[in-house]
């Protein structure tokens, strides 16, 4: 199982979001989603960097409700979906795909 201890300098709150938004790169994210229990594919690619997009538009996280409707706009009714975002990134998926993508937790997530 990989860890973050080979990058000392990167800080994780108590809930293993990053602190530093700028210390995120695809590596990271890997170590991130094995901590999850994920294996990333190029459909949680999709929409970790849909999420990253989000982000830089609107300059937060989504919760759930708008990361639906976010990636229905962006990538079609079948993957703005619910059931499908709870495939990719099961439990919470605004938070869990949040927190893989580097970014803050949503606002409304427990």
């Amino acid at each position: 199982m990989s860890s973050l201890s080979n990058y000392s300098t990167i800080e994780l709150d108590k809930e293993g979001f990053l602190k530093n938004l700028n210390d995120w790169n695809k590596e990271i994210a890997n170590i991130l989603a094995t901590n999850e229990g994920i294996e990333l594919t190029e459909a949680h690619w999709e929409i970790i960097h849909l999420l990253r997009q989000f982000y830089q538009e609107f300059e937060l996280s989504p919760a759930m409700r708008p990361l639906i409707k976010y990636v229905s706009q962006q990538l079609g009714s079948d993957k703005g979906k619910s059931i499908y975002l709870l495939k990719l990134f099961p439990g919470s998926p605004a938070k869990i795909a949040s927190k893989i993508a580097g970014l803050p937790k949503p606002d409304n997530c427990l």
